[in-house]
């Protein structure tokens, strides 16, 4: 690390700033603020970025090749008129700026001219340490081929004259990608080192404070410590009851299994069953037993990443970094967001969004944080989420993570998807090899913490009148009623009578967190509860009903629903699950689920939540995909044979929410929203900080209803004068969002019988 490894990090810059404004010493960076300019001599950075990106690599055993793309990445910079630009910078001179030149593609141009082929996979990173990882080709001007040949930065930079020694003659890597690595993976781990080095030394040499806050937190030993104080204050207090006896046995079971080698595990507990802990305790203790660097969360919904954030806060009693799109003002620390950055802390909570897109990713601020996973623990909680038409190429980059970068995985659910390689006839479905099931016997645990009984009578299975559903749910004192769309929510809720809850995620997060609370409290007081919602409520919500019934969907679903009934055991007979089939068409998303899930349920004398019966069901359901586990080729995209890479075409299909589909609305739900809102129309800057605020009140609605709450004058985008092409949409009709529906999108469900009567 060499000369970062300092109390003061703007001393190690200051003398080759001072020398630089003066001389004409190549500068790197430049920048003048508060009156005053400052500056980074180049040959600095560059031999900063070199040893920075250098220490990093050497986790994956290729410090050599980090290191050369660190003394290249800038050597574009020596061209004259980019010095010049440099230097108007610092000056802080009034005017026109001088021209400031591309330069990424003079270390790509001089990599491949004395490396060859191989020089080829540098270029790559090199080319793309600003813009992104490039394609080899089919990607315009952008294309890494085109720009190697139509680039004249190198020859300029030559002819300054100022090229050092140090870049010129430096020895040729030779290590090679660690053994059973892609190319494509490993080119992204050394770019992930590149760019996460040169912003980190360009930081310390422009901004100082920055660096100097991102020192200071927990080791992962410490944590370790204050977790085993807080689960020993937990087994003395808690009551000694059948299933807390369970999920002591679960912790045990996790807390032995951790001492076994790293790699590909499974935690297969049912809802309940203290996953989040137990899961916790096996990444901590596996961590100090093969020294691992950090602990990493992956979580698919948001929901869940900040019910998991807060209880890993409480029982570590620390700061948590929580990377994700809505995290609130009390947790967003300075520490945290720097270390959102690139992870570099030692327990990271994060969505599979963020968490597989940027294994994907051709872009620096999405790749930086890459090798932070290298050595790590990864625990996928509600794993059996993995989203099916990209499950071949990361279930493909998990075994290489695992192979070859020491990540150990451990994919917890209580519904364990089929994941390892298998066979049907001529058929091979490429999975993961090597799994290590934690628990001894998933079906007896299944069996011990069973507390509910399924209804699954053909009478309850052919429901398809809502008001049949409704007279059933009427009968019930509390009961949570679950179907599979928001316009199904809506109109079962508006037959209902009065008091009925209803939830579903045409509610903005703070609303939902709002309502959630409220039945809860109604629950712990033994009121009257009944609630009809979507299937946000099945993940990370935990509530305890008597009663719950279920619109059929897939057996995940189904199971899932089954954890919101008699969660902590506490009625003298086992709940009830009811399943039933709603009226009108299968929804596209279950059209494949639904019925594999049926066939399976309609066996006589099925237990629906024995694992065996899960691993049936995902093994026909990834079956029934076929070719689709890799809907958009990304496989192929990233083969690169002679290194042709498509990196930025993968990047580009590699999107598990379509953002083009949907458009988010922040709507007035309180007070508080008003005043953001508000503030925006007055022409508030539009910041990270007021975006992070927006988040608890947005609702996102396809593009079709957004088109028609458009026409109808119901939001407008407060950044349409801004000349920035940005969109903010915000509700300016005030019937637009409904106190207890959320926002009405102009549905027929939007509205009671008695609002359609002329």
């Amino acid at each position: 690390m060499g000369r970062h490894e300092v109390d003061d990090p703007q001393a190690s810059h200051a003398t080759s700033g001072e020398a630089a404004d003066g001389t004409g010493v190549p500068l790197a960076r430049s920048r003048f603020t508060n009156g005053k300019g400052r500056t980074q001599s180049l040959v600095e950075h560059l031999e900063g970025v070199a040893s920075l990106a250098g220490a990093f690599a050497a986790k994956f055993g290729c410090t050599d090749w980090a290191e050369a793309a660190g003394w290249l990445h800038d050597v574009g910079k020596y061209q004259p008129r980019f010095q010049q630009y440099l230097r108007w910078v610092a000056s802080g001179e009034a005017g026109t700026a001088p021209e400031r030149p591309n330069h990424s593609a003079a270390g790509a141009q001089w990599a491949v001219r004395k490396l060859g082929l191989k020089g080829r996979l540098l270029a790559y990173l090199l080319a793309g340490h600003h813009a992104g990882l490039p394609d080899w080709d089919d990607d315009g001007p952008a294309s890494l081929r085109i720009r190697l040949e139509a680039s004249q930065e190198l020859a300029e930079a030559e002819a300054s004259g100022q090229i050092p020694i140090q870049v010129l003659a430096r020895p040729e890597p030779t290590a090679l990608p660690p053994e059973r690595s892609s190319w494509a993976l490993w080119a992204r781990m050394l770019f992930s080192c590149l760019v996460d080095a040169d912003a980190l030394d360009s930081e310390a040499a422009l901004s100082p404070e920055a660096t100097a806050a991102r020192r200071g937190t927990l080791s992962l030993a410490e944590m370790k410590g204050r977790l085993d104080r807080h689960l020993a204050r937990l087994a003395a207090d808690a009551p000694d009851t059948p299933v807390n006896r369970l999920r002591r046995d679960v912790l045990g079971q996790c807390r032995r299994k951790a001492q076994e080698p790293q790699g590909l595990y499974t935690l297969t507990v049912p809802t309940g069953g203290g996953k989040t802990l137990a899961a916790t305790a096996f990444a901590l203790d596996h961590a100090e037993r093969w020294n691992k660097d950090r602990v990493i969360y992956v979580i698919p919904f948001t929901s869940i990443v900040e019910q998991t954030a807060d209880t890993l806060r409480s029982c570590l009693d620390t700061d948590v970094v929580e990377h994700h799109s809505n995290v609130t003002e009390e947790n967003d620390t300075e520490w945290t967001r720097l270390a959102s950055e690139n992870w570099d802390a030692p327990l990271v909570v994060t969505t599979s969004v963020q968490f597989f897109e940027s294994l994907f990713s051709a872009s620096p601020s999405r790749c930086r944080k890459l090798h932070n996973i290298v050595n790590s623990v990864v625990i996928l909680d509600e794993a059996q989420c993995l989203p099916i038409p990209f499950l071949a190429p990361i279930l493909e980059t998990m075994q290489e993570l695992a192979d070859a970068y020491r990540v150990t995985f451990v994919l917890s659910t209580a519904t364990q998807p089929a994941l390892a390689s298998r066979r049907w006839g001529s058929a091979v479905f490429k999975g993961l090899s090597g799994t290590r099931e934690i628990i001894g016997d998933p079906a007896s645990l299944s069996r011990d913490m069973r507390r509910v009984r399924f209804d699954l009578s053909p009478v309850k299975l052919a429901i398809e009148s809502w008001d049949r559903l409704r007279d059933e749910l009427v009968e019930q004192d509390s009961v949570l009623c679950i179907v599979n769309t928001r316009e199904q929510c809506r109109r079962l809720h508006s037959m209902m009578p009065a008091d009925t809850i209803h939830l579903s995620a045409l509610m903005c997060g703070q609303h939902r967190s709002d309502v959630i609370a409220t039945i809860k409290r109604r629950l712990a007081a033994g009121d009257r509860v009944r609630v009809v919602s979507t299937q946000l409520v099945e993940a990370g919500v935990d509530l305890d009903f008597p009663v719950v019934f279920r619109a059929t969907a897939g057996l995940d679903s189904i199971a899932q629903a089954a954890g919101r009934c008699n969660r902590e055991g506490r009625l003298p007979e086992p709940g009830t699950v009811v399943l039933f089939s709603p009226a009108g068409s299968v929804p596209p998303f279950l059209r494949q689920a639904e019925p594999i899930a049926r066939t399976i349920l309609e066996r006589p004398g099925i237990d629906p939540l024995h694992p065996d019966v899960f691993l049936e069901y995902f093994a026909k359901l990834y079956w029934s995909r076929g070719g689709s586990l890799d809907a958009h080729g990304i496989r192929d995209l990233l083969r690169g044979g002679m290194l042709q890479f498509l990196f930025r075409k993968a990047s580009r299909a590699f999107k598990l929410i379509d953002d083009a589909a949907t458009k988010g609305v922040v709507v007035l739900y309180d007070d508080r929203a008003r005043s953001l809102v508000r503030a925006l129309e007055q022409g508030a800057p539009v910041d990270r900080m007021v975006l992070r605020k927006l988040q608890r009140y947005v609702v996102n609605v396809s593009q079709n209803a957004h088109d028609r709450i458009c026409r109808s004058g119901g939001v407008k985008n407060v950044l349409a004068g801004d000349g920035s092409g940005r969109e903010l949409w915000v509700q300016v009709a005030p019937d637009l969002y409904h106190p207890e529906k959320g926002l009405l999108t102009g549905e027929p469900a939007d509205y009671a019988a008695d609002d359609l009567v002329i």
